[in-house]
């Protein structure tokens, strides 16, 4: 007889004293021994079975000691062979046991073969059972059958047994007969009262009253149960699928697979999913729009009018929308003379597959789930049946994914395509949820202003200095280039073919050249390009069928032209390429800087890439729905952007060796002290200050970069120094003060303090400049912290 002995160790508490006995079954026995029955065919087998228990009583008064299962296992075999009737051997998982440790010694054959599969070291554990649980389960057991107070706990049993010939695993819910025992109170048991349980109703999770009620050991289990359990693989798998499905997170796929394999019982079982985009109303055309498939492979886009798919596939996934099964790949490819889909399937070590269409979307993107196996007929048009539970639970997880997939495209549009910053997003929807309940009585509604009262403006800039200088440098070097390869082309056929045409085309492109070293002038370019494709490449071509040499110095002419702008392209290039490292590099350290500065106090933001970084920042009561504002949020956030701008010019400058035309910034901030207006302006999709007094602030913005020290030619804005622009002495010793604060930290160095030359419509602005001392070992990382700043301006 195979014995499971218990998982429960010696030290384990439990409120019961465990004893097997088989007294439930002597009575059984006795009645049928008894003369009455003596026409019964039991009755002679019912005596014999009595002589057992007179030759082994302790059958019969019970024991604790497990090994003696093993003693009389002969005799239980026999005793229990009328509970275990041979021709349910091979349908019941059934086993006799011992509630609640599981000790198991009587199987049937099926529990017997599922045990063997598992593994010589598998016990039976029950799955998320902790100890304290197991204890009070236990309590329940002895109210109801001791002093008939029932607790409906009803929490199933589950066993996880692995299936080593399937390598997958299988699930069982467990029910348990327990006619065959009873429960008598030790002298140590409690008497316990309606109040007593009326207290344990209230305190279900506190095992220490559990305890107090039900001293360990107290009561005396005496007998067995019989166990018998359920394959709900596919319950279990269909409940592990909505959960996983609900729970998302990047290893789902992964988690829907393992969930897919112990549902078929295919340990490399594989699953894929993928989602084609219809938009366009062409079936299959678009690319996929996002991909962990197995019938794709590496591409990821595809054209099913190229025969990629049978036409089979395409009329019943593509347009009936309905699951399409390959139970042999091999034969398919046979029938389809080996097309691309079979390729793909054969490459990845598919040999059977299911393909599961679901419409994603009502625009309709079609989702595909694929169910794939490295064996023939594994999977198969039978077995599809089990799936028709869990297709409707994909279904509206494809939905719901799609959804969440819509809902991040909304908000990565909103968040780089429009200027709604997230600390005014609350006044648009609030504005929107007005006109559409006006729109539900008046069709004529209109959508509210959004202004902004009484907010403060920040604005500060980054600017490429001489820009437009390098930009020409590079046009000029680009041309010189092209055209220096033009005069080496003519000079090699001078060479080959004595035509005074060559000589003649030399010395106008030579005349260009000098020209363009003396510099550039507007329309240069367009006159140069003119004149080499009317003048020039048709010559060119002429001479490339001369020999083989005259060939290879057009290609080389040809090959260093950008093949989409068809002229010399490399300096400009290389600018090009710098510009936008920096700029990338500035926006992104202000914008992750911007996520800090908002949790100091909300206030609005929107940045823009030019030849730099230039930015607004405004705030002030109006712009927070819930935080009131003071004037230290105000102080705090002009703090911030200097040393911001601090920490940006250490970027740029640091930035140098990453680019191959070396650019520097000039910073600049504007101060303004006066609250103002600011309004989204419908037309142009984006905020804009509001009123006419205002409008002088925008102006001084869009000028004041190009305005000279007063009674100079210099430029305010310069490499290596940080303009501070104002017209109120106040403002200049607040930032005084801030400026003091970096230098004791040895971020900025020497201060200017200067006058303005008037600009158009503007007069009377002063400037502080000062001095960015750059740091060698500069990181981003280890900058002055928010509370280090909020320290300084509360000081």
């Amino acid at each position: 007889m195979k014995i499971i002995k218990s998982n429960i160790t010696a030290e384990t508490e439990l409120p019961l004293q465990l004893y097997i006995s088989f007294q439930k079954v002597f009575v059984i026995f006795e009645k049928y021994a008894h003369k009455d029955f003596e026409n019964h065919p039991y009755n002679e087998t019912a005596k014999k079975m009595l002589l057992l228990f007179k030759k082994s009583p302790e059958l019969f008064t019970g024991f604790s000691d497990y090994s003696l299962l093993d003693k009389y296992s002969e005799q239980i075999e026999l005793l229990l062979n009328p509970l275990f009737p041979e021709p349910l051997l091979s349908n019941e998982i059934k086993a006799a046991s011992t509630p609640f440790s599981f000790t198991s010694f009587k199987f049937t054959d099926r529990f017997t073969d599922i045990i063997k599969n598992a593994g010589e070291n598998y016990e039976l554990n029950v799955r998320n059972f902790e100890e304290n649980s197991m204890y009070i389960m236990a309590c329940t057991f002895i109210l109801s059958h001791v002093y008939g107070f029932n607790i409906d706990v009803k929490r199933p049993f589950y066993f996880d047994i692995p299936d080593q010939a399937t390598g997958t695993m299988k699930y069982y819910r467990a029910t348990f007969n327990a006619d065959f025992s009873e429960i008598t109170p030790t002298e140590n048991a409690p008497n316990l009262t309606s109040e007593d349980f009326k207290i344990l109703l209230n305190n279900f999770e506190n095992i220490d009253i559990w305890k107090e009620k039900f001293p360990t050991n107290s009561y005396i289990f005496k007998g067995f149960v019989l166990v018998n359990l359920f394959d709900v693989t596919s319950e279990e798998m269909l409940s592990a699928i909505k959960a996983n499905l609900l729970a998302g997170g990047n290893e789902l796929i992964y988690k829907l697979q393992n969930n897919l394999r112990d549902f078929y019982g295919i340990r490399d079982l594989k699953l894929g999913f993928s989602i084609f985009d219809n938009v366009n109303t062409k079936i299959c055309e678009a690319a996929i729009k996002k991909s962990n498939s197995i019938i794709l492979n590496k591409d990821v886009e595809i054209s099913c009018s190229g025969g990629y798919f049978c036409d089979r596939i395409m009329e019943k996934v593509f347009q009936k929308q309905e699951t399409f099964i390959i139970s042999d790949v091999e034969q398919y490819g046979l029938n389809t003379d080996k097309n691309p889909f079979y390729q793909n399937l054969y490459d990845s070590g598919i040999l059977s597959i299911i393909i599961i269409p679901i419409k994603a979307t009502e625009n309709g993107d079609l989702a595909l789930l694929e169910i794939a196996s490295p064996r023939s007929y594994d999977l198969n048009s039978a077995n599809i049946n089990k799936l028709k539970d869990i297709i409707p639970v994909f279904e509206a997880a494809v939905k719901r994914l799609s959804e969440e997939r819509q809902n991040v495209l909304e908000a990565t549009i909103q968040e780089n395509y429009t200027s709604i910053h997230s600390s005014v997003k609350w006044r648009f929807y609030e504005a929107a949820e007005k006109y559409q309940l006006e729109y539900q009585t008046n069709e004529n509604a209109k959508l509210d202003e959004i202004v902004f009262h009484n907010v403060y403006p920040l604005y500060g800039q980054s600017d490429i200095k001489g820009s437009s200088d390098a930009r020409n440098n590079a046009i000029q070097q680009d041309l010189s280039t092209q055209l220096t390869l033009a005069i080496d082309v003519l000079k090699n056929a001078c060479k080959n073919e004595s035509l005074p045409i060559y000589s003649e085309l030399m010395f106008r492109v030579a005349t260009f050249l000098k020209e363009v070293n003396k510099g550039l002038n507007a329309g240069d370019e367009i006159n140069i390009l003119e004149f080499l494709k009317r003048d020039i490449y048709p010559i060119f071509n002429h001479i490339k069928g001369i020999n083989k040499e005259l060939s290879k110095k057009v290609s080389v002419y040809m090959n260093r032209l950008d093949k989409d702008l068809g002229v010399v392209y490399e300096k400009r290039k290389e600018y090009e390429k710098s510009v936008t490292i920096l700029n990338d590099k500035l926006a992104t350290y202000i914008d992750k800087k911007q996520k800090d500065a908002q949790k100091m106090h909300p206030h609005y933001f929107e940045r823009y890439k030019t030849d730099g970084v230039e930015f607004n920042m405004y705030i002030g009561e109006s712009i927070t729905k819930k935080d009131s504002f003071d004037d230290i949020y105000l102080y705090n956030l002009r703090l911030w952007q200097l040393q911001t701008m601090c920490e940006m010019e250490n970027i740029a400058f640091n930035e140098r060796k990453n680019m191959k035309q070396e650019l520097r910034v000039a910073s600049l901030i504007l101060v303004h002290s006066n609250p103002m207006a600011i309004k989204f302006r419908m037309d142009e999709k984006q905020f804009d200050v509001d009123g006419a007094y205002n409008i002088r602030y925008e102006i001084i913005k869009k000028r004041i970069d190009k305005a000279n020290i007063k009674d100079t030619t210099e430029r305010l804005t310069v490499p290596g120094k940080i303009a501070i622009v104002y017209s109120q002495d106040k403002d200049a010793l607040e930032y005084i003060k801030y400026i003091n604060f970096l230098q004791s930290r040895k971020q900025l160095g020497k201060i200017e303090f200067l006058e303005l030359e008037d600009l158009q419509g503007v007069s009377g602005l002063k400037a502080l400049r000062v001095e960015v001392i750059y740091q060698k070992n500069f990181d981003a990382k280890s900058t002055i912290t928010l509370n280090d700043l909020i320290k300084e301006i509360e000081a």
